[in-house]
């Protein structure tokens, strides 16, 4: 089996607990960013911009939106204020709460499985009940 990941982090990281979880034979790709520099051949889904991107795009839209509403409700100048100070925690402490956010709808998604049940089918037990 060929664990892949865009720079191979997420890869190496999911190689090392299926290693430990008794899967000894894995192979972990340098991430596809590197395959992409050899000019090796690539099939790609349909395209999802990258969670950073889509912060920027909902930050940016409750700031505008924010400021542009606040000629009608002057309060809503302070929803701009709070996102912009959470934009700033967010830089100070290298986390995103808006990102873990996004990162929970169903786009994000992807197909579920139970843990154990994949293991289990890796190592070719047959016998585990599911």
């Amino acid at each position: 089996m060929v664990l892949i990941c865009r720079s191979g982090a997420r890869a190496g990281q999911a190689g090392r607990a299926l290693a430990a979880a008794g899967l000894p034979h894995l192979r972990v790709l340098d991430g596809m960013l590197a395959w992409e520099r050899t000019s090796a051949p690539v099939r790609r889904g349909a395209p999802r911009w990258d969670p950073e991107r889509q912060v920027r795009l909902v930050a940016g839209s409750v700031v505008r939106v924010s400021v542009l509403g606040s000629m009608l409700v002057p309060g809503l100048k302070w929803v701009a204020a709070l996102l912009g100070t959470g934009l700033i925690v967010a830089a100070l402490t290298d986390t995103c709460a808006l990102g873990l956010l996004l990162g929970r709808l169903p786009y994000h998604r992807g197909a579920g499985g139970d843990l154990d049940g994949v293991v289990a089918t890796l190592r070719g037990d047959t016998g585990r009940q599911g």
